[in-house]
Order: structure tokens, then C-alpha cells, then sequence
């Protein structure tokens, strides 16, 4: 090791401007530092949607999700948040008449597209014929999956409807039929802990008997 003397300077004040160093060296970048980031800057984008017959022009950060959108900004709370993975169907709406898992979807993608939620579908006066099915053969428990589980099974009669085919479907050049098998495999995705499934059946096809 060199003597620190032969560069004009004590042992004792290396030492100092050693530790010194070091310490200028340990400091954490500031917070705003980071938040000047450009990368870290939120971008927003102008976005139009049209909500259960009515538009709403919003300002949104880019991966804001549909199910944030609905939920955080037009307070449409009926639409629930449950595993936010697409794993569990209770953030299920209709757009453009097709189900979809709201929270896998951003919301900016769906300018000029029609969406409805369980709010659009009637209200406590005036209830869907499939809210009421619910109601009467008590679809629900908890009932935090039931605005997901009504959602998906307005959509299902339509694509029964619409002879759209499912993994059960035995003939595909026949009409679809409306069995318990073909409902069961279409609300797969709408998964309900309180395990109120017999009934929600039930509901469906009560509805699906009505006449038009």
C-alpha cells in the first residue's frame, strides 16, 4: 500500500476523503428524480364510451382496464372486481352483444363499442326478466358473483340463439339444444363459491322457455 504522505497529505485525511467517497456514492436517487422518467410517466388517452345507452368521454391512463374504468371513474359498481385474472367471470359485461371478462381488457380499446353492465340490464322497478329468474329461484347467496353470472347468461341465450356451438355440442349441424349440459359448459367461466348452480340453471332456462 503507498504511504499517502508522498502525495502531500496525512494518513488521517485519506482516511476522511475515503469515508467521503464512499458516502456520496451510497446516496439513493431521489424520488422525483425517478418520477421525471420518461418511461415512468403515465400516458393518458381521450376515449369515448358508450355505457348502457350512454356516452362518456373520459381521459384514461392507456392500461386502465374496462373493469377500472366502469368501476373507478363511472362508479358502475354492480360490475365487481373478484380475481382481476379473468379467472373467475365476476367482471363480466356485454359488448357489442358478446361476453367478456372486463378486467382482461383495456378500456380505450372499446371506443364507439356498445357495453352493458348488470345497471344497464334493468333496475330494482323494472327488472330483466333474467334478474328476476334470479330472484325467484335464488341464484345467488352471497350474491357478489351474481351481476358476472347474469351478465354471462343473458349472453348465453343469444348465442344459443345464434346457434353458436360449445365444447359439448354434439351435433354441429343441428340446432343447438338447450340442456343442462350445454348451460353448465357455457357458465364455466362464472364461478360461484357459495355453489348456488342448480339454481342458476333453473333461472336460465325458466327464461329460456318464455315466449318471445
Amino acid at each position: 500500500m503507498q504511504d499517502p504522505s508522498q502525495f502531500g497529505i496525512t494518513r488521517r485525511e485519506a482516511m476522511i476523503a475515503a469515508a467521503a467517497s464512499t458516502a456520496v456514492t451510497a446516496v439513493p436517487i431521489r424520488a422525483d428524480a425517478a418520477a421525471a422518467d420518461p418511461a415512468e410517466t403515465p400516458v393518458t388517452q381521450k376515449v369515448t364510451l358508450t355505457v348502457n345507452g350512454a356516452e362518456h368521454a373520459l381521459e384514461l391512463e392507456t392500461r386502465t382496464s374496462l373493469l377500472d374504468a366502469l368501476r373507478e371513474h363511472l362508479q358502475l359498481t354492480g360490475t365487481k372486481k373478484g380475481c382481476d385474472h379473468g379467472q373467475c367471470g365476476a367482471c363480466t359485461v356485454i359488448v357489442e352483444g358478446r361476453r367478456i371478462n372486463a378486467c382482461l381488457t383495456l378500456a380505450v380499446m372499446h371506443e364507439g363499442q356498445s357495453i352493458t353492465t348488470v345497471e344497464g340490464l334493468g333496475n330494482p322497478d323494472n327488472l330483466h326478466p333474467m334478474q328476476a329468474a334470479f330472484v325467484k329461484h335464488d341464484g345467488y347467496q352471497c350474491g357478489y358473483c351474481t351481476p358476472g353470472q347474469i351478465c354471462s347468461a343473458v349472453a348465453v341465450l343469444d348465442e344459443l340463439k345464434a346457434g353458436i356451438p360449445s365444447h359439448v355440442t354434439a351435433d354441429l349441424t343441428a340446432p343447438v339444444a338447450l340442456n343442462e349440459t350445454e348451460l353448465r359448459e357455457r357458465m364455466s367461466g362464472n364461478i360461484c363459491r357459495c355453489g348456488a348452480y342448480s339454481n342458476i340453471v333453473e333461472a336460465i332456462v325458466e327464461v329460456a322457455r318464455r315466449p318471445a
